[in-house]
């Protein structure tokens, strides 16, 4: 098996890649663009009903995905792979620095043919941020060392199906997610712990209030009454 080298791909992509950019060439390999359709799993901080399905993106629309989240990412290629030939596919390598992985399989079989969908997940601590056209696959084409009948003939991916929502959709419970949670009802304990501190604290104040000072007004209070009583004249028979 023999990878395809630049020259190749600049001779061969043309017939095999639609929209077809030369300038898309990274040595050996071909960079795909992200494309209009992504399907984005919602986070437990997100109460749009519309991330829990599919969306359409306009030209160079940004979107983000959630820490520990997974998506669904078309591209705007279509993509051919002739039957003496396998593909192999990857993310950049900045992007997945950042903690994005592809857990869709990583190879693209013979006689395929359609746009590719990439099955991605965040498993950085922070939201990723991306765009529609952005530059973020890559594709290798290597020689098998004949033709082959065993080829994929079903049509390959226009678009996502939602048939492939139904399993997935709604929040990924991912560590990071997990640990997001439980950050979240701690930081809410500690503040109901300071509300009740805090109540105590005036409490407390209250009491230290009425200690020095309502006793000092009750016993007066008994004191005036004791001289009003002994000073007032006997009872007339």
């Amino acid at each position: 098996m023999a990878f395809w080298s630049g020259e190749t791909l600049k001779k061969k992509l043309p017939q095999l890649v639609q929209p077809y950019d030369e300038r898309s060439i990274d040595c050996a390999a071909y960079t795909l663009h992200v494309g209009s359709e992504i399907y984005v799993s919602p986070d437990r901080k997100v109460s749009d009903p519309t991330r829990h399905a599919k969306k359409r993106l306009a030209a160079g629309e940004a979107f983000t995905i959630p820490a520990g989240q997974f998506a669904f990412l078309t591209t705007v290629e279509r993509v051919t792979v002739p039957d003496s030939a396998l593909a192999f596919i990857s993310i950049k390598a900045r992007l997945k620095f950042g903690g994005l992985i592809n857990i869709s399989g990583f190879h693209v079989d013979p006689g395929y043919h359609g746009e590719l969908l990439f099955s991605v997940m965040n498993a950085g601590p922070k939201p990723l941020h991306l765009q529609q056209g952005q530059p973020l696959f890559l594709i290798w084409y290597a020689d098998l060392d004949q033709p082959t009948a065993e080829k994929k003939d079903s049509p390959g991916f226009m678009g996502i199906d939602p048939v492939l929502l139904n399993s997935i959709s709604g929040e990924i419970l991912s560590l990071q997610s997990l640990s997001d949670e439980h950050r979240d009802v701690e930081q809410r304990l500690t503040r109901q712990i300071q509300e009740q501190d805090t109540k105590v604290a005036n409490l407390e104040v209250q009491v230290r209030w009425f200690l020095r000072f309502g006793t000092a007004i009750l016993i007066g209070l008994v004191g005036w009454a004791l001289r009003e009583w002994i000073g007032s004249p006997p009872p007339t028979p």
